[in-house]
C-alpha cells in the first residue's frame, strides 16, 4: 500500500511541470497586451523615458498599463494598472480613505489636481501563469467598476 506521500509524488511528477508558454512576466510586453485585449481595447506603446506602456479601455474607462523595474526600456520586473479621472476636485481625502479602508484591490488617491486615481501593482519578477494574470485583469476590472459606482457616484 502506499503512503499518501508516495500519492502526492507520483501526482505531481505525472502532471509534469508548467509549460514556458503558461508563464508571463513583465519581460512580453505583447503578451500582457493580448491578455488586457480581452477586458476591452489595449495598444502597446512607450512611456515618456522609453519603457513599454499599453493604454487601452474596460468597460468605457480609460487606463494603463505602466512597466516598472525595466533595465534600457526591456526586461521589465513589475506593472502597475492605473486610471484617472479629471473631476475638478468634487472628491475628497476621506473619499480615497473610505476606498482604501473598504476595497481589497486598488489603491486610490488624490493627484496633485485633487482628481482621483486608482492604481494597482503587481510583481510580476520571475512570471506568473496565463491564468494568474487573467484573474489579475479581471479583479482590475472589478475595482475599476466598484471604485466609479461607490466612489465616482458621488
Amino acid at each position: 500500500m502506499l503512503k499518501p506521500w508516495m500519492m502526492i509524488a507520483i501526482l505531481l511528477a505525472a502532471a509534469g511541470p508548467l509549460s514556458a508558454s503558461e508563464i508571463v512576466d513583465a519581460t512580453n510586453p505583447e503578451k500582457i497586451r493580448q491578455l488586457a485585449q480581452g477586458y476591452g481595447s489595449a495598444t502597446l506603446t512607450t512611456d515618456g523615458t522609453g519603457d513599454p506602456m499599453i493604454r487601452g479601455r474596460i468597460d468605457g474607462t480609460s487606463c494603463a498599463i505602466i512597466f516598472y523595474g525595466c533595465s534600457e526600456n526591456r526586461d521589465c520586473k513589475n506593472i502597475q494598472f492605473t486610471s484617472a479621472w479629471q473631476t475638478n476636485g468634487q472628491y475628497t481625502l476621506e473619499d480615497m480613505n473610505r476606498w482604501n479602508r473598504t476595497a481589497r484591490f486598488g489603491k486610490a488617491y488624490l493627484d496633485g489636481d485633487g482628481d482621483p486615481v486608482l492604481e494597482m501593482n503587481v510583481n510580476l519578477d520571475f512570471g506568473v501563469t496565463e491564468r494568474n494574470l487573467d484573474d489579475t485583469l479581471d479583479w482590475w476590472r472589478v475595482a475599476l467598476l466598484q471604485f466609479r459606482g461607490e466612489v465616482l457616484t458621488k
